[in-house]
């Protein structure tokens, strides 16, 4: 993406950042038709390079040997049986409809 800089991995940064560790963060408000003061601006670079941290210490874990999984427990989803409840009164429905023919409702032409 254009104009927006991400942190290097979190063993590659040090404390000081320097221009290249910066966000844009006015360039990502103007995206997003914010207007942020200063100290929201502070403080979002400092929440987006905490979960960019945060990101970063996921991917480090080596994951290797797990299985991947749908959904975290030995669950199973308790269905239904599919049987119809009950009944369209089609006649019914359509007795207030302006204009119907073998069921269907007919409505004017829009597209010529």
């Amino acid at each position: 993406m254009r104009g927006i800089r991400f942190a290097p991995r979190l063993n590659e940064r040090d404390k000081s950042m320097d221009n290249e560790d910066k966000i844009n963060i006015p360039h990502l408000a103007m995206l997003a038709r914010l207007s942020l003061d200063e100290a929201a601006t502070q403080r979002a670079e400092h929440e987006l390079h905490n979960i960019i941290d945060m990101i970063d210490q996921m991917q480090a874990v080596d994951t290797s040997d797990v299985i991947p999984m749908a959904h975290p427990l030995d669950a199973e989803q308790r269905l239904r049986s599919d049987q119809v409840t009950e009944q369209v009164d089609r006649e019914r429905f359509q007795r207030n409809a302006p204009a119907t023919a073998e069921g269907y409702y007919l409505v004017p032409r829009v597209v010529e």
